[in-house]
């Protein structure tokens, strides 16, 4: 199950940067809450950045991933540099994203949680 979830992380980074929506829709689980600093977004709000394209991503490199599977839950730890524009604006930042991923036999890993901080 690791290898699997290893690879739905791979996915959804690829997924991220060619800024694929479908891709990205199956990997987010309706539920899914995202907080990043003080705000919080829903999977709606993430696939309407990309679908807009008022969040583009140019690069992402990972420089560790560590994943953890318990019976139908798993957590992933990304650490690594991304960049590219916001409502235009540039950006370029080293960023943790902690992701929790639910497994069912219907649709495979989907993130329910996820939390990213700038690392320093």
């Amino acid at each position: 199950m690791e290898k699997d979830l290893r690879e739905a992380e791979r996915r959804l980074q690829q997924a991220q940067l060619a800024g694929d929506v479908h891709a990205l829709d199956e990997l987010l689980d309706d539920r899914l809450i995202f907080t990043l600093g003080a705000d919080t977004f829903t999977k709606a709000d993430d696939l309407e950045v990309h679908r807009t394209k008022a969040q583009v991503m140019s690069k992402l490199v990972e420089e560790e991933l560590t994943v953890l599977v318990a019976g139908t839950t798993g957590v992933t730890w990304f650490l690594g540099t991304v960049e590219g524009t916001v409502h235009g604006a540039p950006f370029a930042a080293r960023m943790r994203y902690t992701r929790t991923w639910a497994h069912d036999d219907a649709h495979g890993w989907r993130i329910v949680a996820a939390h990213a901080s700038v690392v320093e």
